[in-house]
């Protein structure tokens, strides 16, 4: 489903013009698979997802979604949906019209485009929020309003980066799971970047490790987790 071959990127460090950083990248993801990447902070996570969103153009590579050629696309025009910790909700618009943006930017909804905004809702249990401002919500219902927008967008490719943080662990495990179940329900491919290996026991399919700007270790998440053979891994996961 997800494709990424020799996907690269480079820059140069501010004061260091005679050091390039380069990222290169090599993976293949099944339609409907959740892969978490793990890896310390630099070695690249963000760099791919932007990379596959659209927001950080590849120097070399390929990058494919279904069969398709989508590095050069626009990040609007890219079949997929992303989740991050900052929700982007708009402050003066209620959670319906928020809602109501994953279908419509300008909101010229139709009765089944409601319709649909209410069993979204539902599913993530703020339906009873709908006429509220997202000031008026904790932060776990927010990342709900932000999860059900994706929803809606109905992308076969989710990207999740670091969306619940900054939430408590009860909520964090719940908002897993709800991703989790919603992902099996919709066939739905995930890509989620943590730096908590618990966090992708519970969640991944695989997981791939990411270290020195390059995917180093990929492979079923509790295989790669629990049994670690690469030295870099070993020392991430404090195993030497």
């Amino acid at each position: 489903m997800l494709t990424l071959n020799q996907l690269t990127h480079s820059y140069v460090q501010p004061g260091r013009q005679r050091e390039r950083t380069r990222f290169c990248f090599d993976l293949n993801v099944e339609a409907g698979e959740i892969v978490a990447l793990l890896g310390p902070s630099g070695a690249g996570k963000s760099t791919l997802l932007a990379m596959v969103a659209g927001f950080l153009a590849p120097d070399s590579g390929e990058l494919i979604i279904n069969s398709q050629h989508i590095e050069r696309q626009l990040p609007s025009e890219r079949p997929l949906s992303l989740l991050f910790q900052d929700h982007n909700l708009f402050p003066h618009l209620s959670v319906f019209d928020n809602l109501g943006l994953g279908l419509h930017p300008g909101l010229k909804l139709t009765r089944e485009d409601k319709e649909k905004i209410v069993v979204a809702a539902a599913r993530v249990g703020i339906q009873p929020y709908l006429d509220r401002l997202p000031e008026q919500l904790s932060g776990g219902q927010k990342q709900r309003v932000a999860l059900a927008r994706c929803l809606l967008r109905n992308r076969p490719l989710l990207l999740l980066d670091e969306p619940f943080s900054a939430l408590d662990p009860a909520l964090r495990n719940g908002m897993l799971a709800l991703v989790k179940s919603l992902a099996r329900e919709h066939h739905t491919t995930v890509l989620l970047i943590t730096h908590s290996p618990e966090e992708a026991l519970k969640i991944a399919d695989q997981c791939a490790f990411i270290n020195q700007g390059q995917i180093q270790v990929v492979g079923p998440t509790r295989e790669v987790l629990e049994n670690p053979q690469h030295d870099a891994l070993k020392r991430y996961l404090g195993r030497v």
